[in-house]
């Protein structure tokens, strides 16, 4: 297989580093990554200047690797239509620091470049874990789930998310399968005004950590230490 990586953290995250480690189990890889962390980018893409791409060094032997000054979504367009030879079987976005659940799912440049990769064509994963540095689910249960979903069919615009709890690898319940996109809000925002003159204003964004979901759903399966595993559809 050849199968092209990006992500939203970065070229030289931790998480994409783990999942090129992985994806070498399956063939080939190509890494097309931003050069510095673009989280919450969506789906943007860059289209009324240039992009520079350069080939980077990367600490995972025998794969290709480059850093782009774009958006994930402008790195999959690139890599699918100009590095990887011919076309990528795969594309895997992550791995994300953070979960990409619920309704942050709309946000996320790591969704937004699995789904670039599904509209060229190209049968897309996005994976991210907990915002911690306890690893110890992703490396139990990651090369299975990637294994299981290589080669498993996905409809037009449809992606596999998946999410691995922040937690020890004995808290963990499993894997739960098939599981929808939240309705719940993962955190309810609010903005933090500062006023600095009369007329301007500056906000900061504050959110709220919600601990209630729908049975069925990601944001269920994480809050019970549950790996989820779904799709997510984007229809714009």
């Amino acid at each position: 297989m050849k199968i092209l990586l990006t992500n939203d953290d970065g070229i030289q995250a931790d998480g994409l580093i783990r999942l090129a480690k992985a994806a070498k189990r399956l063939g080939q890889v190509w890494v097309v990554a931003p050069d510095g962390e673009r989280s919450a980018a969506s789906h943007s893409v860059t289209l009324r200047h240039s992009l520079e791409v350069r080939k980077v060094d990367f600490p995972v032997s025998g794969v290709e690797a480059y850093a782009c000054s774009g958006m994930p979504a402008d790195c999959v367009r690139i890599g699918v239509l100009n590095i990887v030879p011919g076309k990528p079987d795969l594309v895997f976005s992550g791995i994300n620091y953070g979960y990409n659940v619920a309704t942050d799912l709309q946000y996320s440049a790591t969704a937004g470049a699995a789904f670039e990769g599904a509209f060229q064509g190209v049968s897309s994963i996005a994976f991210s874990e907990g915002a911690a540095d306890c690893h110890e689910v992703t490396d139990r249960y990651l090369e299975e789930i990637m294994d299981k979903l290589a080669t498993k069919p996905l409809g037009p615009n449809e992606i596999w998310n998946v999410n691995f709890p922040a937690c020890k690898a004995e808290e963990c319940e499993g894997i739960l399968w098939d599981r929808s996109v939240s309705m719940d809000v993962f955190y309810a925002d609010r903005y933090h005004e500062t006023k600095v003159t009369d007329t301007i204003s500056t906000f900061m964004v504050e959110g709220i950590r919600n601990y209630q979901a729908s049975q069925g759903t990601d944001l269920r399966a994480i809050l019970e230490h549950y790996v989820s595993v779904g799709i997510a559809t984007n229809i714009s």
